[in-house]
Parts: C-alpha cells; structure tokens; sequence
C-alpha cells in the first residue's frame, strides 16, 4: 500500500468512517475538473454555465458547455474511487459519501447513501410547469445533439437539472444530511476536492469539531491541509489501497 498504508488503517480502525468527494475523483473518467490545469473554468465563457439567470435567458448556454461535464455524451462510467468506496462500504469501512459532484456517478456505481450537496442531474423539472423527467428520459429527449434543449411537451417550457445553479439554493435535505453524516463521522476522507466553495467546504469541519480525525488526498493544496493527519495527492493509489483493504 505505500504511502497510502496510514490511511487504510485508520479506515480499518475507524468506527464510522465517511467520505467527502470533489470534482478530482471523476477526473479520473474523463470528466473535466473546475479548476485544474485543464479544468472547465479555464473557458470563460464555460465558467457562466451554472448562472440561474443566463439559464433562463438562454438555457441552450448550458447545454451546449455541460454536455462533457454532466451527461458525458451517455458513456462516461465510475471510475475507480467511485468503485473503491462501493468495496469499502461492502466491508462495512464506508458509513457513507458526501459529494461535490454533480454527475451521480457514486450512485450510479452503488453508493449508499449519497448526500450530494450541489444538486443532482438524476431529476429534471421544468422551469414553467413543474414537470419531472429522469436523467435518461433528458438524454433521449435530447437525441444526442450537441447543446439540444429539451423542452416540455405539457407547456413548451424548459428542463433544467436540479443541480444547484449559483443564485439557487442547497438542496436542504441533501445538506442537512450530509452535515448529520459528518458530524457521527469519527474519519471523514476528503477526495479530489480542492475545500473551497462554500458552504459545502466547511462539512469535514463537523468531524474534527466531534473529534474526529481528517484526512485529505487532492491534487491541490486545500484550506483544511493543516488540520489533517494524513495529506496525500494520488487518487488512483487511493483507490487501488482501499480496494485491497476491501478485500481482506
């Protein structure tokens, strides 16, 4: 296990360990980061795609940016942290995962529970009336066009993600729900998130107030780096040490 040897005993040792993850996990299955060397952000035009009122002006904006980012053009799979973390909860070492992310890749690899802070593209209601429609049902609708709008039959109206847009809130029962998993948590993992947008960056500081221990593998620095016990920076080993743990 190398480096990672530390980290997998305190997950073994740990009574309820959680998992916290960010944009770096899926990287590792060809989606693109926010921030990164090549992350999304990088275009400036790409960085507006998740304003509420550019959506609604102009919602092919985000449809023609986030076919990479969210749907993946309907071939994108969970990566190996995705499916490492399913192992460990198989063991009994995963309590559960709070995620960043916004592409349901933990639940589409069996993750449970899943307390996805910004949102979720699982459901889609329209913007006029209301009506809801999953995740396949906007890719078919869409029919594999780049930056198709799929719009309601019922009214004419558009679908949006119920992602959290800026200028929107939290989904409050996925946040409370991750704030609760936390707080129990006595080792809370950090994976691929850089801890900066707010407030979901602040929820491993629930653990440590419990005293719980932390620990944080991302490319980046991250604001909580000096209160971690273990600091590493290599996603894949992680996933390949918590797959063998898994399976001892």
């Amino acid at each position: 296990m190398g480096r990672m040897k530390a980290l997998m005993e305190a997950i073994a040792g740990a009574r309820r360990p959680a998992f916290f993850t960010g944009a770096g996990v899926s990287t590792l299955c060809g989606i693109p980061d926010f921030r990164g060397p090549d992350g999304v952000y990088r275009d400036p035009d790409a960085a507006r795609m998740f304003e509420i009122d550019l959506f609604d002006d102009d919602p092919s904006f985000f449809y023609r940016h986030a076919d990479a980012l969210v749907y993946g053009g309907g071939s994108i799979e969970p990566g190996p942290v995705h499916r490492a973390l399913v192992a460990l909860q198989r063991a009994g070492m995963c309590a559960g995962v709070v995620t960043q992310n916004i592409d349901g890749l933990h639940e589409r690899a069996g993750s449970s529970p899943v307390f996805a802070v910004h949102g979720s593209p699982a459901i889609h209601h329209c913007r006029s009336c209301g009506d809801a429609k999953t995740f396949d049902e906007i890719v078919a609708m869409r029919g594999g066009v780049p930056g198709a709008v799929p719009r309601c039959r019922i009214c004419g109206g558009v679908y949006k993600p119920d992602i959290t847009f800026f200028g929107e809130a939290l989904p409050e029962d996925a946040f409370r729900g991750a704030a609760a998993l936390c707080a129990e948590a006595d080792l809370v993992v950090v994976l691929g998130s850089s801890l900066v947008v707010q407030p979901a960056a602040s929820l491993p500081l629930a653990t440590l107030r419990a005293g719980g221990r932390l620990a944080i593998v991302n490319r980046g620095e991250t604001p909580l780096d000096r209160f971690a016990f273990f600091r590493g920076d290599d996603l894949a080993a992680f996933a390949e040490a918590a797959e063998a743990l898994a399976a001892r």
